[in-house]
């Protein structure tokens, strides 16, 4: 299929265009960064924050795909262009989304049809996810009103190679390199659903050419749940290391900024996501656990992907001093 990926000079989108050229597809990226890329693959250059970038670079190509992946849409106005330019012309445009569009839930593994954040909540710690549904809601509606051939994924805390931040996977690695302690909020115990990213670029992936997926929402997580703890006890596993782990009282790590961890489950409590409709309606089987997506994220920060970031430990000392812990 003729395919334009949003985004795909980094880590999901990334994978995802090695994953649609491994499998056949005639792809082109729209992006701001260039970045080595598949043979075969196509590149526009254009930065989608500069308003009317969009559709000066995609209007002489608005009849030239089949898909569109948008990963890179975080508010409705990101959206609109390329509604305007696609409507009537695609078989499916497949937005990415995240399970932050959830709020709490008692019950957990939590489905697709659970509650979401109200799109009227203007609480700033929910900005993200609560911008995610306002793009969801506005995708669902020009399918139902129009047949917009939308669907949304759910994605995950994500893991693997090639992260932006260097807060996920690869701080720890290089705490446990260096032989410094990790700093835990409480006992570590809150659940922690992960997707390692190959997973998600495989789901993704297997949206093209899918018409049951068209006008649903997919919840895109790993295959296991572990905990913050665990997930630490993994990361110094794969490094081989010990990890040197200093639990911190709640009421000290809820002060901290930045957080102790990238996860927020440390400090609000855990939740799990079905993935059962995924499973069933796309073709897609996840390929790593939490332990075999922790080596592989690994193996990559080892064999020179710790060259992309620079680590600041300033803040684990501070709080490391508050609690009169003394290193070596």
């Amino acid at each position: 299929m003729r395919v334009l990926v949003l985004g795909g000079n980094r880590y999901i989108g990334l994978h995802l265009v090695r994953e649609l050229a491994r499998r056949g597809h005639d792809v082109t990226v729209v992006n701001s960064h260039e970045v080595p890329l598949p043979s075969g693959v196509r590149r526009l250059h254009g930065d989608r924050r500069v308003p009317g970038v969009l559709q000066e670079v995609l209007q002489p190509h608005r009849d030239a795909f089949d898909v569109v992946y948008d990963n890179t849409s975080y508010v409705v106005d990101d959206l609109l262009p390329l509604i305007e330019l696609f409507r009537g012309r695609l078989q499916h445009y497949v937005f990415t989304s995240s399970t932050a569009v959830y709020r709490r839930s008692f019950v957990h593994p939590v489905q697709e049809d659970f509650r979401r954040h109200a799109a009227d909540d203007d609480d700033r710690r929910k900005a993200y996810g609560v911008g995610k549904v306002r793009c969801e809601d506005h995708l669902l509606r020009e399918h139902a009103d129009g047949g917009f051939p939308a669907t949304v994924l759910r994605v995950g805390h994500t893991l693997g190679p090639m992260s932006p931040l260097a807060s996920r996977d690869p701080a720890f690695f290089a705490r446990l390199e260096a032989g410094r302690p990790v700093l835990v909020p409480g006992e570590g115990f809150p659940a922690l659903h992960l997707v390692h990213v190959q997973d998600v670029a495989d789901a993704m992936a297997a949206v093209a050419g899918n018409a049951t997926a068209v006008g649903q929402a997919y919840n895109v997580a790993g295959p296991e749940v572990t905990s913050v703890i665990g997930a630490v006890l993994l990361m110094a596993r794969a490094v081989g290391v010990p990890a040197d782990v200093v639990h911190v009282p709640m009421e000290i790590a809820r002060s901290v900024h930045p957080p102790l961890v990238h996860w927020g489950e440390a400090l609000v409590g855990g939740t799990s996501f079905s993935i059962s409709k995924a499973l069933a309606e796309l073709d897609w089987v996840p390929r790593y656990g939490v332990e075999d997506g922790f080596r592989d994220s690994y193996a990559w920060f080892a064999a020179g992907g710790r060259d992309q970031y620079t680590f600041d430990w300033t803040a684990d000392d501070a709080v490391l001093a508050q609690l009169g812990v003394r290193r070596a």
